[in-house]
């Protein structure tokens, strides 16, 4: 099968595992780096990608026959990856959807608009909780589900039960932390490591297929985060 060496090296960036420079080309940090992804999911570890190499390595990005097939609110929300509320204040604002978009993200925790923006660009229709800003408003929307790739991960910040929280997307886990794809992490988009313990549910859109897909990644270079204020 032909490889995309360069589709390869950001996904095992975005993943934890350092391949080296992000250029197309296969070199000893990228096989180092197919090794210990392969290790970290249980497939044999040597630097070949094969097509279930390939497959667990693009998780839900992969369909039959090889071709992407992002879930359509993760592809936003890694297309937003790394807006800044105040470097990129104005791009951040005018990318917000309407039902969000009169907040100040300096001002105001906007987890909960990141999520709904991903979504109502999906799907302008799509029902979402009536103060998407509530981070635990969203613990409600759609179907429970287990933790997998691009599910609504609901968080307890503070107390767990209080009333504050976090809400960001499933990205992969380690063994004591999940990996969220979230806005207003570090005032930006980001993947950041929150503990499992502080989970309070899954959650999926109705009328769409689950991933189905649990991704076990390195803990290595992805900040770990407690108060996502």
């Amino acid at each position: 099968m032909t490889i995309d060496w360069f589709a390869v090296q950001k996904r095992l960036q975005d993943l934890g595992f350092d391949p080296g420079p992000i250029d197309g080309v296969r070199g000893p940090k990228t096989d180092a780096a197919v090794v210990a992804f392969k290790r970290s999911v249980g497939l044999r570890p040597r630097p070949y990608i094969g097509p279930l190499t390939y497959e667990a390595l693009m998780g839900s990005q992969v369909q039959k026959g090889g071709k992407p097939a992002d879930l359509p609110w993760m592809a936003e929300a890694a297309r937003v990856r790394g807006l800044h509320e105040a470097r990129d204040l104005g791009q951040l604002r005018g990318w917000f959807d309407k039902s969000v978009s009169w907040i100040d993200p300096r001002d105001v925790p906007w987890c909960g608009a990141f999520v709904a923006t991903c979504f109502r660009q999906w799907k302008p229709g799509i029902d979402i909780p009536e103060n998407p800003l509530g981070a635990r408003n969203w613990g409600k929307f759609g179907q429970h589900c287990n933790p997998q790739f691009g599910a609504i991960l609901t968080f307890w910040r503070g107390s767990k039960s209080g009333w504050k929280g976090h809400v960001g997307f499933y990205h992969g886990e380690d063994a004591t932390h999940f990996h969220c794809l979230g806005g207003n992490q570090s005032n930006a988009v980001t993947v950041s490591r929150i503990a499992k313990s502080r989970l309070l549910t899954a959650r999926w859109p109705n009328d769409f297929p689950l991933s189905g897909k649990r991704l076990q990644v390195s803990a290595a270079g992805v900040q770990t985060t407690t108060n996502e204020a």
